[in-house]
């Protein structure tokens, strides 16, 4: 299944380890957040890995 959501829930830390995974979904300004109008299908296995790879598991996204 195609990623269709992605966001990045309250508790974000601003740790930067999304934006290093994923710099063409995330961008880091006072903690992390997704840009918007990007296509998760060309980037679903960098989403997946930074949701994963997230210290505090605040990176989300449904398929």
């Amino acid at each position: 299944m195609a990623i269709s959501k992605v966001w990045v829930e309250e508790d974000c830390i601003a740790c930067g380890l999304c934006v290093e995974i994923c710099p063409e979904v995330f961008v880091l300004k006072d903690i992390s957040t997704v840009i918007e109008g990007v296509s998760y299908s060309d980037h679903e296995a960098k989403i997946k890995e930074a949701a994963e790879s997230c210290p505090v598991s605040v990176i989300k996204y449904t398929e």
